[in-house]
């Protein structure tokens, strides 16, 4: 679940805000385990919430308005000013932990709730849910427009059908650490929102195609993808693939997978933490785009290596037709956050104090 929030007073914060709002997200925390099996939590902030200070952000930090990254993408921006992340493989406990921080719940998981509240120094903007996993969006294709009847495959963790988010092909939480400065230890976040046409992707398009789309044209033609791609492991063997531009030629189409691999540091890793997830919101299928990188930069030079336009230059692939899966994703909505280190996550400055401490996992 993402919600989007507007600090209710103009001007820089105040001490006594910043204390309610650690002290709200302490009281869920408190009540659940930090993993996937209780509940985790970021809070992030928007450029347009830095904006309220004098001071400008520190140059170890990337953090840009939000843009259009495609010349065929027209999407609108979100300018809330923070955004807090809540997620679980439990919906129960990201329904409840929504509850107490708007003071809904004086009890959590048998755990009492402050009287601090998040919407008492927030509103809330938008509230955006969603779902991954095995089986769930065929559990879920009925409560979206556009989902061909019994076309999503029933093992399949998101809408298209394939696994996603193969752990070789994720840059580490190391690479996406911001490593200096007063907010060394966090990350930046972009978050954008796909609208799905799964009619035409699976109506229109048989296996082969959709392997290749989301692959390559080589898994397609060697049937190396099983079912939703589980036999693939920890990755998504697209160093198997040839070369994206030498099978635009040969092939006329190339693969999602194929183009996004190209965009990596010069120690071969990739520069993007993918933490997205599908979603049913307003009865369309759509799913919720969310990345982490040390710099909004990294994103951009992912989403470019996705656009694949030098690639549409050298071939008869299209802007978007056979390039990938563009033609079947409009992008909505762009956001871009920053993540601030654990220390500075409620209402942060735009020039904390220094942080001197040792960047590690936990900070984040």
């Amino acid at each position: 679940m993402l919600l989007y929030l507007n600090y209710r007073r103009d001007g820089p914060p105040n001490e006594d805000d910043r204390d309610q709002v650690e002290t709200a997200l302490r009281g869920i925390e408190h009540a659940y385990e930090r993993s996937g099996g209780g509940l985790l939590l970021t809070v992030s902030y928007s450029p347009a919430y830095f904006d309220r200070f004098d001071e400008s952000l520190p140059e170890d930090v990337d953090l840009p308005d939000p843009e259009a990254l495609a010349p065929f993408e027209d999407p609108e921006f979100d300018t809330p000013d923070a955004v807090v992340h809540l997620a679980s493989n439990t919906a129960q406990v990201v329904l409840g932990a929504e509850e107490a921080l708007k003071g809904n719940k004086s009890t959590l998981n048998g755990v009492d709730q402050p009287d601090a509240t998040l919407t008492d120094v927030f509103s809330i903007a938008d509230r955006r849910t969603g779902f991954i996993g095995d089986g769930l969006p065929a559990e879920n294709a009925d409560d979206a427009e556009g989902v061909p009847a019994d076309k999503v495959p029933e093992d399949a963790p998101l809408f298209m059908g394939f696994k996603s988010g193969f752990k070789k092909n994720q840059a580490s939480e190391d690479r996406v650490t911001i490593q200096s400065g007063p907010f060394a230890g966090g990350t930046t976040q972009h978050i954008s929102k796909l609208q799905l046409n799964l009619n035409q992707w699976y109506n229109q398009d048989d296996r082969w195609q959709r392997e290749a789309k989301m692959f390559c044209p080589y898994h397609a033609e060697n049937d190396v993808i099983e079912g939703a791609g589980d036999n693939l492991g920890t990755s998504s063997k697209i160093d198997d693939c040839q070369p994206t531009d030498e099978t635009a030629r040969e092939m006329g189409v190339v693969g999602h997978s194929q183009k996004s691999a190209r965009a990596r540091d010069d120690d071969d890793s990739p520069l993007i933490l993918r933490r997205d997830f599908d979603s049913t919101d307003g009865e369309t299928a759509s799913l919720h785009f969310l990345a982490l990188q040390r710099r909004i930069t990294d994103f951009v030079d992912t989403r470019e290596a996705m656009n694949g336009t030098d690639v549409t230059e050298q071939s008869a692939v299209g802007q978007r037709n056979n390039n990938g899966i563009l033609q079947y994703i409009r992008t909505e909505r762009r956001g871009n956050f920053l993540v601030p280190p654990r220390s500075l996550r409620s209402l942060p400055p735009a020039r904390p104090v220094e942080n001197a401490q040792e960047v590690t996992h936990e900070s984040s």
